[in-house]
């Protein structure tokens, strides 16, 4: 919400090539309780005066020599920091009102003034100028906190994966397709196998010495995009040794919640047995 004291505050400048407008409007101002207006009767000189003080609201004479209130507008539409068109003209001109509005004028205050019509016309002029700034400061502090968070998710999945490649015999990823894309640890040592072979390439199924039901119970909870935990994998060897796996998953999703793919770790159970 905007205070009072805030609208009170808020910036103005006066742009009118008839001083006696200016002092008129100075006044009126001054007595309704704004304490920051500023005031000039050069209107080439506005688009600078902008730039450098980010008026919270210009009250624009459309009607001067030298450059008109219009071009007066299209010059503020240069600044870049400000999309935002902080302008109320002062026209005698009905004709001109809409042509005003079009050109990027946010109001309009017909001339002779009228002491009701500009009191309330840049108080509420000034109460949407702040509320637009405030969503501004909003969405640019929300902008900085996504990227902290996104730069924290970033640095914590480098550390999960550092740790889960410590902690386990072997670390997997695997792409949408099945296809593995990252693979750490001896695995083609500890498997005894070649990891296309796991996954159904050269030209086999994969499935030879392998626990069948287990298997199955894998490959659904995969087919399922569902996480599992320390599944217990069997598999007899040619020779006739048996080895015994603990493999644990889950899937992966992009920030627009796409399925992308599985990561995982696992440990040879015979083998940690055989060094405890």
């Amino acid at each position: 919400m905007v205070s009072a004291t805030d609208i009170f505050d808020a910036s103005i400048l006066i742009v009118d090539d008839q001083e006696a407008n200016v002092r008129l409007l100075e006044q009126l101002l001054g007595e309704a309780g704004y304490t920051h207006i500023a005031s000039t009767m050069n209107p080439e000189g506005v688009c600078a005066l902008h730039r450098k003080n980010a008026y919270d609201l210009i009250l624009l004479d459309l009607q001067m020599p030298g450059m008109d209130g219009f071009e007066v507008m299209e010059s503020l539409k240069t600044n870049k920091a400000d999309s935002y068109l902080p302008v109320i003209v002062l026209t005698a001109q009905p004709g001109h009102k809409r042509r005003a509005l079009h050109a990027g004028a946010k109001d309009f205050i017909s001339k002779p003034f009228d002491l009701v019509e500009v009191t309330t016309r840049i108080h509420n002029m000034l109460e949407v100028r702040l509320l637009y700034r405030q969503l501004e400061n909003y969405n640019r502090l929300l902008e900085e906190t996504v990227a902290e968070r996104t730069a924290e998710l970033r640095e914590s999945e480098a550390r999960y994966r550092s740790l889960a490649e410590l902690a386990s015999d072997w670390y997997w990823e695997q792409d949408a397709n099945g296809t593995f894309t990252k693979v750490s640890g001896p695995v083609l040592e500890m498997l005894g196998v070649r990891v296309g072979t796991l996954t159904g390439e050269n030209g086999d199924d994969g499935s030879a010495g392998w626990n069948k039901a287990e298997r199955e119970a894998l490959q659904a909870k995969i087919a399922d995009r569902q996480p599992f935990l320390e599944l217990v994998l069997n598999r007899i060897n040619a020779d006739g040794s048996h080895q015994q796996f603990q493999v644990s998953g889950e899937p992966m999703f992009d920030r627009a919640c796409h399925f992308i793919g599985y990561r995982g770790i696992g440990v040879e159970l015979a083998a940690r047995k055989w060094n405890s």
